[in-house]
């Protein structure tokens, strides 16, 4: 059966579902997306651990996110023994735009600068696991699917602590509406299909 973009569910934060396209290539280039996963892991904990250092007086904050970031090391090794499952080894991939697209709009003074980075990080988790999501529902490679099956709560928690993270030191009209201008540029950035396999492209 064809999945269509309308049949993809709809997933709190993203504007707009990934495509048919991203997935088709997704799927043809597993190693690879395997690689990339792993990179992305990496850098997911490392953000986090920064946020904890920017604002270590945030008792909630640093407690929060010090549990992501060991879950998202845990996540890294555990790509990790795929990436020698299949005899793929460790190397550097080019970024998509997507990452450095949306850093851009992180404002530069705070407070601002706080909410951004919190809404955009919740952005790319909730990316994450729409997108672990399909690959779980359509990965040919059962034991693979399965693992993707079970990251997909982990994303989705991880993008609800985020949002809970933002409305515990914003009010929620003001996170509501930048998390929708946010929302709109990281659709924008996916609109052009990276000619690359990546889990962000």
């Amino acid at each position: 059966m064809t999945v269509t973009s309308a049949t993809i569910p709809t997933i709190k934060f993203l504007q707009q579902p990934t495509s048919e396209a991203w997935i088709k290539q997704a799927l043809a280039n597993l190693d690879t997306l395997l690689l990339d996963h792993s990179h992305c892991e990496r850098k997911a904990a490392g953000v986090a651990m920064n946020l904890m250092f920017r604002y270590p007086s945030s008792t909630k904050l640093v407690r929060s996110l010090t549990a992501i970031a060991q879950e998202e090391l845990e996540h890294f090794e555990l790509v990790n023994q795929w990436l020698e499952r299949r005899g793929i080894a460790m190397a550097p991939l080019s970024a998509p735009p997507y990452g450095a697209g949306l850093t851009a709009q992180v404002r530069r003074q705070e407070p601002h600068r706080m909410l951004d980075s919190l809404l955009v990080s919740g952005l790319i988790e909730a990316r994450s696991h729409e997108r672990l999501g399909l690959l779980a529902q359509r990965c040919p490679d059962s034991e693979l699917a399965q693992f993707y099956r079970g990251l997909m709560a982990s994303e989705a928690r991880h993008y609800g602590i985020y949002w809970t993270l933002s409305t515990t030191y914003f009010d929620r009209e003001t996170v509501s509406q930048r998390l929708a201008e946010l929302a709109q540029v990281e659709s924008e950035l996916l609109a052009t299909l990276y000619p690359e396999p990546r889990i962000h492209s």
